[in-house]
């Protein structure tokens, strides 16, 4: 059986943290199936590229999802899962001006699309 494919497309956070967090939570135990994986962050989910970003999102109730950094730290650190960001959404996030987390990648819309030709998609 083919091996399945999986992008996650997250369009929130600080509006949606919640989404956030639980799609990090999905991925993280997805990547220890050793399933292949990668996210592309667009729209409000843009900003989570910037460093430090996703420890402000401090909404969770105690025992929910883990905290949305260390799930992010986990998914970078331990499975290398890569973290695409939406061309178009860079210089209205001012992302150009700011340092940028570990394998994060500037990509254009059409990435997604090709991304999608071959993998799953899962939007939060």
């Amino acid at each position: 059986m083919a091996k399945k494919k999986f992008v996650f497309i997250i369009t929130h956070s600080y509006d949606r943290p919640d989404l956030v967090a639980g799609a990090f939570q999905l991925a993280a135990n997805m990547k220890a199936f050793d399933v292949e994986l990668d996210f592309f962050l667009m729209d409000n989910g843009a900003l989570l590229a910037k460093e430090g970003f996703a420890e402000t999102l401090v909404w969770q109730k105690k025992g929910q999802f883990s905290p949305a950094h260390e799930l992010m730290k986990t998914l970078i650190e331990d499975f290398d899962t890569k973290f695409y960001i939406c061309a178009s959404c860079v210089k209205h996030n001012e992302l150009d001006k700011v340092k940028l987390i570990k394998n994060s990648e500037i990509k254009p819309g059409s990435y997604l699309g090709e991304m999608l030709m071959e993998r799953e998609g899962l939007t939060f």
